[in-house]
């Protein structure tokens, strides 16, 4: 009989100004001693501080250290930080949680996500994304033992954040459609509870694309939670499969293409449009949805020619080879890549 292990954050707190009670939260969770903080540049003032002075306020022992990129000599700087440290935390974007998430695996240290923007589902999932030789690499971790979501700072950060994250958290509607396939065609192993939680968490947050408007504290909590709950399905998966199919490998071959990628939830939710054609799914739904909160929908909204969406449709099979999808194992010509671009409005 085969065993596994699914690990899901202890605990969660999300609400306005929860930021400060870090020290106590820790405290609750029996930590102690010395304990890392990670910053980005931006984050150290939105939420840095606070979580330090918390930590200190609570008898910790804190360090802290501020990164500007997410790659794997910054993961290992920081896990030669963690000799005497019994606790790492995590605040900020994407880049922030995914280096503080993967470097306290490594050390076999416990993880607190303190995100300070809903941009993608990293804030509580069993993954990091690492820049690696120019590419971005989706690494395993372990999930966060805890994650503190202070909806009032993520209301404040620019609403293009959210509106990706909202797109990352629509993108599991392909993304499951994908792994469906796989496990007809392959007999890939599929979880339909997993799958279940996802499309739920998709639908739900869909349903209340009108209600995410910029600076609301409801809007942030919305996104926020779904982030989170995307985060735990790919946790129960045991693979990122419930959260990441054809749309991520066409949006991983745009960061490969184009000179100046946009946000990751962006480009996931434009391929999403597309891969829903593919799928002979409705796709003007989720193109519609994605208009309600402002999310692009078109190369020009994302900022990025029309060359490079044609040239990463037809590359974008050849990511994560393993990984099955609608694309197949040969893709897309540039004939029908473009077709596809052109009838979904995208180009």
């Amino acid at each position: 009989m085969e065993y596994r292990k699914i690990q899901l954050p202890r605990e969660i707190h999300t609400g306005p100004g929860i930021i400060e009670e870090t020290g106590a939260i820790c405290r609750d969770l029996r930590f102690k001693g010395k304990v890392l903080v990670v910053t980005g540049t931006n984050t150290y003032k939105i939420g840095g501080e606070d979580v330090i002075q918390s930590l200190e306020d609570h008898d910790f022992d804190v360090e802290d250290v501020t990164i500007k990129q997410a790659s794997v000599d910054i993961v290992s700087e920081i896990q030669d930080m963690l000799g005497d440290k019994k606790l790492v935390l995590g605040v900020g974007g994407g880049k922030v949680i995914d280096v503080a998430k993967l470097a306290s695996t490594r050390a076999g240290l416990n993880f607190i996500s303190i995100p300070t923007a809903a941009s993608h589902d990293g804030i509580a999932s069993p993954r990091a994304s690492i820049k690696n030789e120019g590419s971005s690499v989706s690494l395993p971790a372990e999930s966060p033992i805890g994650v503190i979501a202070d909806t009032k700072i993520i209301s404040k950060a620019p609403f293009r954040l959210l509106a990706a994250g909202f797109a990352d958290i629509v993108s599991n509607h392909t993304a499951v459609l994908d792994w469906k396939l796989a496990n007809r065609l392959l007999n890939e192993d599929f979880s339909d509870s997993a799958a279940a939680l996802s499309m739920m968490t998709s639908k739900m947050t869909m349903k209340s694309a009108s209600a995410i408007k910029e600076g609301l504290i409801e809007s942030a909590e919305l996104v926020v939670k779904a982030l989170i709950s995307s985060g735990m399905a790919i946790s129960i998966a045991g693979t990122s499969r419930p959260a990441s199919g054809s749309e991520h490998k066409f949006s991983h071959a745009l960061d490969m293409v184009a000179p100046e990628p946009a946000l990751h939830g962006e480009q996931c939710g434009v391929g999403t449009i597309m891969m829903m054609y593919l799928h002979g799914g409705d796709w003007r739904y989720i193109r519609q949805t994605l208009q309600k909160v402002k999310a692009p929908t078109t190369a020009k909204e994302l900022g990025i020619k029309e060359e490079y969406i044609v040239e990463a449709l037809t590359i974008a099979h050849t990511i994560r080879k393993e990984r099955y999808t609608i694309l197949g194992d040969r893709g897309l010509t540039e004939e029908s890549a473009e077709a596809l671009a052109r009838n979904t409005g995208v180009i």
